[in-house]
């Protein structure tokens, strides 16, 4: 396991150089337009899981500079390579402790954009069992994985929204399990109800900072571009969640009230799960968390296609 902390950082010209010239200076693209307009980026945490590359990918359909962290540059770089002539900076890193959040905080501060909001797709790696069967060290590693890289990340960059005094926003990722608790993953379920409140607190106390903080709640797996044995048809896009996402950023629906928590779809969700059976239910639930368990920690809904 790489230990945490920032390692890599490549800007938007795969093939050009961080020292001077053109890579400090690019001739197009959302740094240099060419009608003057300079867009801020977009932080995207755990950006090469299936939920985090969409959200990339809706971004840039917009021609939002991205800032894209994830843990496996291998993987960044092939995202990256996905999109040819966008703007994209790719960073290798995790978010582990506080002083990773001050890091990348720092790393953001000097390269002089404002950024426009951030949108948080991390997830650890818990796994199943029961809370009674296991001891207390057990959820204590699950708030580890699951809750607190979100507040290590979220306690530096929300002052750094408040900074350019552009109304940022901050969005969060979250699944299933943080209202109704999923049998044998009992200690998921309650680090997603952690995660929940801590989004309408943080939701709170960003309020005096101009900030707005949401946890976008998917409380149904979700399908990504590759084919997955496991899928259902009836389960959200992640095309469709990631632009949901970027709407919540650029706070696309001018009637919508700012509530702390924001359901994907969940009426539509919630019909067509009743209509599977419980045993299918079952099998799906069990292969959508082991699919959530990845080796790249920090990312969200990772594919589990065999």
């Amino acid at each position: 396991m790489l230990p945490s902390g920032l390692k890599i950082l490549h800007g938007p010209d795969p093939q050009g150089s961080r020292q001077g010239g053109a890579a400090e200076h690019p001739a197009r693209g959302s740094k240099n337009p060419a009608d003057g307009t300079i867009r801020s980026p977009l932080v995207v945490l755990g950006a090469t899981g299936v939920i985090g590359r969409a959200v990339v990918r809706a971004a840039v359909e917009t021609g939002r500079p991205v800032v894209a962290m994830a843990r496996d540059l291998r993987h960044l770089e092939q995202l990256r390579l996905e999109l040819p002539g966008s703007d994209v900076t790719v960073l290798a890193g995790t978010i582990a402790g506080d002083a990773d959040g001050e890091r990348l905080a720092a790393m953001l501060r000097r390269d002089g954009r404002p950024i426009a909001g951030v949108v948080d797709a991390m997830s650890g790696d818990t796994g199943r069992g029961r809370l009674i069967d296991h001891p207390t060290e057990v959820l204590r590693r699950a708030f580890d994985d699951d809750l607190l890289p979100h507040l290590s990340a979220a306690r530096p960059l929300i002052p750094l929204l408040a900074e350019a005094k552009r109304g940022g926003s901050y969005v969060l990722i979250g699944g299933p399990g943080s209202e109704t608790p999923w049998s044998n993953y009992g200690f998921r379920s309650v680090a997603a109800a952690a995660l929940r409140m801590l989004a309408c607190v943080l939701h709170d106390e960003a309020h005096s900072l101009d900030v707005r903080v949401q946890l976008l709640l998917v409380d149904a797996p979700v399908r990504g571009d590759l084919p997955c044995r496991h899928a259902c048809p009836e389960w959200p896009s992640a095309v469709a969640v990631g632009r949901r996402a970027l709407q919540l950023i650029e706070r696309g629906i001018a009637t919508e009230p700012a509530r702390a928590v924001v359901h994907y779809a969940r009426g539509v969700d919630s019909a067509a799960t009743q209509t599977t059976t419980s045993r299918r239910e079952h099998t799906d639930v069990r292969s959508f968390l082991k699919g959530l368990s990845s080796l790249d920690r920090n990312e969200v809904f990772p594919d589990d296609t065999p």
